[in-house]
């Protein structure tokens, strides 16, 4: 049984996530050179919607800013409280991720359409962390965010 924190199907809890939203940093984000790919384009649409993007590249190491805005290497580098921590990582990737992202302690984290992991899942719930697995954080944030 999925823990109690994994709201991947539960469109009441994951409308009020996002209705409270308001600091996302973007795990695996891409660089204006990838613009055509969902890595980039998914935070630059939540920017655009009023959410502040918090980048964290795995690859790029020469780049310093993603959409204006000051790149960090490691979630828990982060300063300051993160809402949602948006991962754009292949499900086999995402479990080196989770002692970063459990050092940071975010409200949320949002395992992009197509990702899934359930044991990085489990972890991160046990741990408080609400979780959403598989599903598109731009296309989520239209729905319900007007």
């Amino acid at each position: 049984m999925a823990h109690r924190n994994i709201i991947s199907d539960d469109e009441s809890q994951v409308a009020e996530l996002l209705r409270t939203t308001r600091r996302v940093a973007v795990l695996g984000i891409k660089t204006a050179a990838q613009r055509g790919q969902p890595a980039y384009y998914v935070p630059e649409t939540l920017q655009a919607r009023g959410l502040e993007i918090v980048p964290v590249p795995v690859y790029y190491p020469e780049a310093t800013e993603i959409l204006g805005q000051r790149v960090y290497r490691n979630v828990a580098d982060v300063p300051g409280a993160i809402d949602i921590v948006d991962v754009f990582r292949r499900a086999p990737d995402v479990a080196a991720h989770v002692g970063d992202i459990l050092a940071k302690q975010p409200r949320a984290v949002w395992l992009q359409s197509g990702i899934r992991d359930d044991a990085s899942a489990e972890r991160l719930a046990a741990a408080g962390i609400l979780v959403v697995q598989d599903r598109c954080l731009m296309v989520d944030h239209q729905r319900y965010v007007r």
